[in-house]
């Protein structure tokens, strides 16, 4: 690998971890497009497993005591767990190419919504009476195409948490997740021991620069906070339409 590819890496892993220390999300996306046009996709994914399962379980544990305001995520959880077991047979009919377009027009029209009422968010009672079957939908995506931050993102962006509170939700669905697909990406032979020493590699850059998002996180106003998540969901509608119609 050339030394140019090298460094881009190492940028891409740096910058997706300032944007996860600051927001609790962004790092798979802003760092697996570099990796995979160096490693291919699964080898990408599989160097990510180290960096998402630390940096979520220390988002958890930085953000430990505001744990008790995503009491509301119990049923998504249970149903997300039961959505990516289930994910591979209830979704084989549907065309990756179709649902990439449908969840990135899904997340374009919240976009649209949250910029014509800026106000309107979900109260905890909806919240809570939404979670099991929007974390069910966001498994069950997960699972069978390995996408489900559009859903989950832009669920927990409509609960108009506080920043905290946003992060270490977005951070307990991420690790639920992870955790749950790990052993499905051992027994397929894409997480491998290879590469799990180089997911151990890519926490270098991700460790050393993550805090720097943490700081930026005490730093932002409320406004400012929204208008970041909602720019990663627009960056992720962006990229699952392009990805739809280049396909």
């Amino acid at each position: 690998m050339s030394p140019e590819s090298l460094v881009l890496i190492a940028v891409a892993l740096g910058a997706g971890a300032i944007v996860k220390g600051a927001t609790g999300m962004g790092l798979p996306l802003i760092a697996v497009p570099a990796l995979a046009a160096s490693f291919g996709v699964p080898h990408a994914l599989a160097i990510m497993t180290v960096p998402i399962l630390v940096t979520n379980i220390w988002q958890i544990w930085r953000y430990r005591a505001h744990i008790r305001g995503i009491s509301f995520l119990r049923g998504f959880i249970v149903t997300g767990g039961l959505g990516i077991m289930t994910g591979t047979w209830l979704l084989t009919a549907v065309p990756e190419r179709s649902l990439s377009l449908a969840l990135g027009l899904l997340i374009l029209a919240y976009f649209g919504l949250r910029i014509a009422k800026p106000d309107m968010h979900l109260g905890e009672a909806a919240g809570r009476g939404l979670a099991p079957a929007v974390g069910l939908v966001a498994g069950t995506l997960q699972g069978a195409t390995g996408i489900s931050a559009p859903i989950a993102a832009t669920y927990v962006h409509a609960m108009h948490l506080e920043r905290e509170t946003h992060v270490v939700a977005v951070s307990a669905i991420f690790l639920l997740f992870a955790v749950t697909q790990l052993p499905a990406l051992t027994i397929a032979g894409v997480l491998t021991w290879e590469r799990f020493v180089e997911g151990l590699f890519a926490l270098i850059p991700v460790v050393t620069l993550m805090p720097l998002g943490t700081r930026l996180l005490r730093l932002m106003s409320r406004k400012n906070f929204d208008r970041t998540i909602l720019a990663l969901l627009l960056l992720m509608a962006g990229k699952l339409i392009v990805d739809a119609l280049s396909a």
